[in-house]
């Protein structure tokens, strides 16, 4: 090989280990808060005496310059500089000079990063939860209009017994209540400052963690130096808690995909939210619960690679680490579209009442009533009950009617041990009546459902 090939040949290996190695390209993201941990840290080290005021006021200037650089657009990103931290503080050192190299003074690029993610996660925690806050108070409103709604309850996918629209749409506040307060109880345990853990092994400078956790809006600093730079704890929390946000948003998709079937009918989606087909113009697609259902998959797959990379990481810090932040800010990204975007479909999405209502009547949903009724007013053993039950079913399957609808002349010559049952039977299967009956506390009654409504609007209000 020619020396001039070996050159090219060369150059051209040294410039794809540098976009192996590089960060910078999407550590940007880090800017602000990279700048922000470089102010505070330089005002900890001004009042140390490990840097003068003068070179601290010059070092704040010169970030806020490289921030307002930043943000109008006017920064160069380059593979040159790395990642976040080298690029900022090169550029600083350009404005500033012999002061600029005087920041990363008792600090590591390894508590730097690590400080950086941290301000980053603890930040879209507190936004996501502002978000899900929003999504279940669209529940909420919505299952206050329709807390007489009947709809059919299901298990196994099977209609099971009367509840009410109201009471199903509670089910999913619940669901985004946990999910706002795991998020909550995540920033609570990682709000604490990774600063100052330098490398590995804290510094010997007379630093102050304590004033740049306080400086950075943290609880305290880290207990110990080693782990501080090796945790990817808190951004394992946030994956997780994504993750369990989505199987939610999934949950209540597959719903809305199959409510909004024309074998269900039970809502219909606006069209802002759904397609037709390419070919068919009388179809309508959900399109948009169903891309929510898929997105569902990407964000576990974000959570199951940082549990990869980290499960055989030895202490302290390794550049394995540098793999942490992508699937991070994509499972960020992809929470913050599609909460607010379910909270669109369920804001403007049309309960077609009616359809509901009807569908109560297939099933046989009040056969539970009639067994309840034989043991409480009959005081009748429950599996007798039971197989009593099964025979008016068998007389309303052969009258085409559902059990809701016998009269009480049916329900009489359905057996012989029902022959003199009282006439309020009726009323008792009436699936009014039913979804009503069920009042105990959590239950599916209109009173039960306001009740859970007042309750979580009284949350909502309090939760600032």
């Amino acid at each position: 090989m020619s020396k001039k090939n070996n050159q090219i040949l060369k150059n051209t290996n040294a410039e794809l280990l540098d976009l192996f190695n590089a960060s910078i390209m999407f550590d940007k993201k880090l800017y602000s808060q990279d700048i922000r941990g470089s102010i505070a840290h330089s005002k900890m080290l001004a009042l140390q005496n490990i840097i003068t005021v003068e070179e601290q006021n010059q070092i704040e200037k010169g970030l806020l310059q490289v921030l307002n650089e930043i943000e109008s657009g006017e920064f160069k990103f380059s593979l040159e500089y790395e990642d976040i931290h080298m690029a900022v503080e090169n550029r600083l050192t350009e404005i500033i000079g012999d002061a600029g190299k005087r920041l990363h003074t008792a600090r590591s690029r390894n508590d730097q990063v690590c400080t950086d993610f941290t301000l980053y996660v603890q930040e879209k925690t507190k936004s996501i939860q502002s978000q899900i806050k929003e999504l279940i108070s669209t529940f909420v409103d919505l299952a206050s209009k329709h807390t007489t709604t009947l709809m059919p309850g299901m298990t196994h996918l099977q209609h099971a017994q009367p509840i009410n629209f109201g009471y199903h749409m509670m089910a999913y506040a619940n669901m985004f209540k946990r999910d706002f307060e795991r998020f909550g109880s995540s920033f609570e345990r990682n709000n604490y400052s990774p600063l100052g853990s330098a490398a590995l092994a804290g510094t010997p400078h007379n630093i102050d963690r304590f004033k740049t956790a306080e400086l950075l809006g943290f609880y305290g600093p880290t207990q110990n130096a080693m782990d501080s730079v090796s945790n990817r704890d808190f951004a394992l929390e946030l994956l997780f808690n994504i993750s369990t946000t989505m199987m939610h948003i999934s949950r209540i998709s597959e719903e809305l995909i199959l409510w909004s079937s024309y074998e269900f009918r039970f809502v219909r989606m606006s069209d802002m939210y759904a397609t037709t087909s390419s070919i068919m113009p009388q179809k309508k697609n959900p399109d948009v619960p169903e891309l929510l259902r898929g997105k569902t998959g990407r964000v576990y797959g974000n959570l199951i690679s940082l549990l990869t990379v980290m499960k055989s990481l030895p202490l302290a810090y390794n550049k394995d680490t540098q793999e942490d932040k992508e699937g991070v800010f994509d499972s960020v990204e992809t929470i913050e579209i599609s909460l607010s975007i379910l909270n669109e479909v369920i804001k403007t999405m049309i309960v077609n009442v009616g359809n509901m209502a009807n569908a109560c009547k297939i099933g046989h949903l009040t056969a539970t009533d009639l067994a309840d009724y034989l043991v409480q007013k009959q005081n009748m053993p429950f599996r007798e009950a039971y197989y009593l039950t099964k025979e008016v079913v068998e007389k309303a399957n052969s009258l085409n009617k559902d059990i809701s609808e016998l009269n009480i002349n049916e329900i009489r010559t359905s057996s012989n041990e029902l022959a003199n049952i009282d006439e309020e039977i009726v009323s008792y299967l009436s699936l009014k009546n039913s979804m009503n009956s069920r009042n105990s506390f959590g239950g599916t009654s209109t009173l039960e459902t306001e009740k859970q409504v007042e309750g979580f609007k009284n949350w909502l209000k309090s939760e600032k």
